[in-house]
């Protein structure tokens, strides 16, 4: 087990601490909440230690279908050890059916099933909002080569095959998801970052309830128990 030591960074959901092994880290989740670039500030109890454990499962469960990830070990109920990586200045996210922003600037009803999952790229930024951006913007500013791009494409591709079909059969509907990646010291990518509630609509597949933080960013009530429910549904059964 690797101690953490001193604070490195903290961001609106997690701290990151160095680790005794310098080429790893202790991530501690938080249960602080922001929507709307961060406007909009809040606690969920429990959100920290319920992201923390999906999200390790879901890395361990891409891990073994052939995904590299940052994830090292579990170290308690809300600190994880990983790899110390440089973060892409760059999310990409996955969507499979038309929800937020993408309904609300194509014009769409939210839940239109998309004909193929749709890739988008934007720069981290909360100052500027996460702007989305393009390949184009992407090799002009250097943030990450055309190599790494289509790297990040093709994963966040795979990602997105892989947990589709595995939430199905807990009875969700993986809506889009927010992935980063990061660079190891020899240049290999990672997928890095979370995987949970937070960055995830998960919708129930029969009643399309929204178990995810919309219910946070929207006011619409049972965030808790949302978080709680998605927590519920994939360790019952794993574990039981």
């Amino acid at each position: 087990m690797s101690k953490r030591r001193d604070l490195l960074y903290e961001g609106k959901a997690k701290k990151v601490y160095a680790a005794e092994d310098p080429a790893l880290c202790v991530v501690e989740y938080k249960d602080d909440a922001t929507a709307l670039d961060g406007a909009k500030k809040g606690s969920i109890p429990g959100k920290g230690a319920i992201n923390n454990r999906l999200t390790n499962h879901f890395m361990t469960l891409l891990e073994k279908s052939g995904v590299a990830t940052h994830y090292a070990q579990e170290l308690n109920d809300r600190e994880t050890l990983v790899k110390k990586v440089e973060i892409v200045p760059l999310e990409v996210i996955a969507r499979n059916i038309a929800a937020g922003s993408l309904a609300k600037r194509l014009g769409l009803t939210e839940g239109f099933q998309m004909s193929r999952p749709v890739l988008e790229f934007c720069y981290k930024s909360d100052a500027l909002g996460d702007p989305m951006v393009n390949e184009y913007h992407i090799a002009a500013m250097g943030w990450a080569s055309p190599e790494e791009v289509s790297f990040i494409a093709r994963s966040a591709l795979r990602i997105n095959e892989i947990l589709t079909g595995y939430l199905k059969g807990f009875g969700v509907e993986l809506v889009d998801f927010k992935l980063e990646f990061g660079r190891l010291p020899g240049g290999s990518l990672l997928l890095a970052d979370e995987i949970s509630p937070d960055t995830c609509r998960f919708w129930d597949s029969k009643t399309g309830e929204k178990l995810d933080k919309d219910r946070f960013r929207r006011d619409m009530g049972g965030v808790e128990g949302a978080y709680q429910e998605i927590y519920r549904r994939i360790f019952e059964r794993v574990e039981g």
